[in-house]
């Protein structure tokens, strides 16, 4: 029986964004060389966002000019603001970007320091500004619940999702950016995101702590999702969330579950080892 195609994003990103010293440009583009040549096809590799809130990604343009080619592959930085998708729009090799839309009014002003209100013209802006361009992805975060006591429901995320659809976002991928989100509440939302829009460009971010991970990746199996989200060796996760274990899921873990499973990613697994234990060396060093 033919394996079922699944789009994994590796996100080095999201994995070195909290790095408290920078790493090298070239060290950086030689990780990211060794994941294209391992067969990684869809990358969340930078950000556009200011030096003096994430100076990890001043390189942003450097990194991406000294990638090959995409040639069919997507690399994806995170934009937050007007400033952000200037640069994107002009950056070299880029396909995609991300936009952080929270569900929690607190974290989007954490985040973005903009209120959710202030977001939805700035979404507007980037569908048109990206339109035969660029790829869009909104990642909708704290999609399963937040620590703040802001509100919350199922059906609050699903009217988030119809309205960025009637803005003409078609990938939207649901994050749990605190990690703290039950594998049931994740397979519940997911599900009733698949019933209403279909599997079609929904994906899932998630993190977890390292004994949680697999039941969350059942999870969104379950659900009918068929993109997934992770960083290797789990390095990175959200600074705010306040607990260490709680991370990226690990590619080197997630990866091997999915082809036993019987999905089909087109990587490399006898690189994953490997791999992971630069991405473990380069947290050491400049984490």
């Amino acid at each position: 029986m033919a394996k079922v195609p699944i789009r994994y994003v590796e996100c080095p990103r999201d994995a070195w964004q909290g790095f408290s010293r920078f790493i090298p440009t070239e060290e950086k583009v030689a990780f990211l060389k060794k994941l294209l040549e391992s067969g990684f096809r869809h990358l969340d590799l930078t950000s556009f966002v200011s030096p003096k809130w994430v100076p990890q990604m001043a390189d942003a343009e450097e990194v991406l000019a000294s990638l090959p080619p995409p040639q069919g592959r997507t690399y994806l930085a995170i934009v937050a603001n007007e400033k952000g998708l200037e640069r994107a729009l002009k950056a070299p090799n880029l396909t995609a970007i991300g936009y952080p839309f929270s569900l929690s009014e607190t974290f989007q002003r954490k985040n973005t320091n903009r209120t959710r209100q202030e977001s939805w013209p700035l979404v507007k802006a980037m569908v048109e500004a990206t339109k035969g361009k660029l790829g869009l992805v909104v990642y909708l975060s704290m999609a399963f619940g937040n620590p703040y006591g802001d509100p919350w429901s199922v059906e609050g995320v699903l009217e988030d999702i119809a309205r960025l659809r009637e803005l003409g976002v078609e990938e939207i991928a649901l994050a749990d950016t605190y990690g703290v989100a039950e594998a049931s509440r994740i397979q519940e939302v997911l599900g009733e995101a698949v019933a209403r829009f279909g599997p079609e460009g929904l994906g899932a971010h998630l993190h977890a702590r390292p004994e949680g991970v697999l039941a969350k990746v059942e999870a969104v199996l379950a659900a009918g999702i068929l993109w997934l989200e992770g960083a290797l060796a789990g390095v990175g996760g959200c600074p705010f969330a306040g607990d260490e274990l709680v991370g990226n899921l690990p590619t080197e873990k997630v990866l091997p579950y999915l082809e036993a499973k019987g999905f089909h990613t087109g990587i490399d697994l006898k690189a994953l080892p490997e791999l992971a234990g630069e991405a473990a060396r380069l947290k050491l060093l400049y984490g």
